[in-house]
């Protein structure tokens, strides 16, 4: 497949990735777990992670399967399909969590990609038991409806069980996730389910739900729409970020909405712009 594309560009991505790098162009703290192999790929991620201000500290593999890499066909309308090899992520397992990290976070994210490789469901089910023993707070994100289809059951039982404090979402996976057609139905749902919903509306901005509170959010204005390509991963950047710092939802909110903005008007899962000064000149910051 990859010898029949076009001329490509390539990039440091991955759903967790992307929303720590963007937390860390905000000026947060961040830190990230995930396996790359000992292989050029792998280098190159961990260089790149490392030069936006994450900590990543976790081993490469040694051999088999090599890094994973993801093919994105971005189409005229700036919408995209992906063709993925998971590679070394499968290799991501309990020995790779870093116990003085996972406590000491204010808030723990993971993607709900990671639900596919078995040892990587261990690493996070040990990550957020670290976490809440602590009194920090678990977040994950939907990942996709196909994901959510697949683990429907275990994803609620982690918002209803308490695994999960906040949860991030678009349109399309939490109707999957409640099996329904109706967007408000969902939220209903949602809304008794996680302590924090945070849903994704594209150009009609977000929803946060907490309890009985209801925050809307619109989105960033935009010159021209070329890749939504990590548009959640950085929404979730900017919300944690300014949930990290002691801001209100809405505030969370137009922080998030500002960092997929920048994302979707660019090639790349991941913004050129220093997110911070670019808060700081929209008056967020």
């Amino acid at each position: 497949l990859y010898s029949r594309m076009g001329p490509a560009i390539e990039a440091s991505g991955g759903s967790a990735g992307n929303t720590a790098a963007g937390v860390a162009s905000f000026g947060g703290r961040a830190a990230f777990f995930g396996k790359v192999s000992n292989d050029a790929l792998g280098e190159i991620y961990a260089h790149d992670i490392h030069a936006q201000g994450v900590a990543f500290d976790t081993k490469p593999l040694k051999g088999e399967p090599p890094t994973a890499r993801s093919m994105i066909f971005v189409t005229p309308d700036g919408e995209r399909s992906m063709n993925t090899y998971l590679g070394a992520c499968v290799e991501l397992g309990p020995e790779d969590v870093e116990a003085d990290k996972a406590s000491g976070a204010a808030v723990t994210y993971f993607e709900g990609y990671l639900w596919d490789p078995p040892r990587a469901k261990e690493a996070i089910r040990q990550t957020a038991k670290l976490a809440h023993a602590a009194g920090r707070e678990v977040s994950m994100t939907l990942s996709d409806s196909f994901c959510v289809d697949r683990y429907r059951d275990e994803f609620l039982d982690l918002m209803r069980s308490g695994t999960v404090d906040i949860v991030f979402a678009n349109t399309h996976e939490i109707k999957s996730l409640y099996q329904t057609a109706s967007f408000d139905e969902a939220l209903a749902q949602i809304r008794k389910d996680c302590k924090i919903a945070a849903v994704t509306r594209s150009e009609k901005g977000s929803v946060i739900v907490r309890g009985d509170e209801t925050v809307t959010v619109d989105a960033t204005k935009i010159r021209e729409l070329v890749d939504t390509t990590g548009a959640g991963d950085l929404y979730a950047a900017g919300f944690l970020y300014g949930y990290t710092q002691g801001r209100s939802l809405k505030e969370c909110g137009d922080l998030g909405s500002l960092a997929a903005g920048l994302v979707i008007q660019q090639i790349g899962p991941r913004p050129r712009q220093n997110l911070r000064h670019e808060a700081e000149q929209a008056g967020l910051i």
